[in-house]
């Protein structure tokens, strides 16, 4: 029964890195078709990114003290980048360079999302399996 607990924190985690990637683009995207100026886009982008850093290397540090080594394994590429931002202090959108960048930070978020839509699936699986697992003991 715990494995099945265990699977669905990980997918309640994963949906929630999910919805704070799909947040930052559709405001980016209103940026991209003037539905919204650049000083609220880039507060709002900005008040979940920390959260979704850290969420992210939660999970991944859960997935290594659970035993759960191929989903660590996927998650050290998106943890490492994450760092990587953070470390080089490019991690928050700039008002000022918003327009220059808007490609880029759209599709960053887009290969997170990719990233964040495997291991949801990974996870839905697992989720299911193990309940299935559970449900044979009894």
């Amino acid at each position: 029964m715990g494995e099945v607990w265990t699977w669905l924190l990980f997918f309640f985690m994963v949906i929630a890195i999910l919805i704070m990637v799909i947040f930052q683009l559709i405001c980016l995207s209103d940026l991209e078709f003037d539905y919204i100026n650049p000083y609220d886009t880039a507060a709002r982008v900005n008040k979940v990114v920390l959260p979704e850093f850290i969420t992210q290397g939660v999970l991944c540090f859960l997935y290594l003290i659970t035993g759960h080594w191929v989903m660590s394994l996927l998650c050290v590429p998106y943890l490492y980048y994450n760092v990587k931002l953070y470390m080089q202090r490019r991690h928050l959108v700039d008002v000022t360079e918003i327009f220059n960048m808007l490609n880029w930070e759209k599709k960053q978020r887009l290969f997170k999302l990719g990233n964040i839509v495997l291991l949801l699936l990974i996870s839905l699986f697992w989720v299911i399996y193990s309940a299935l697992e559970d449900h044979d003991d009894f």
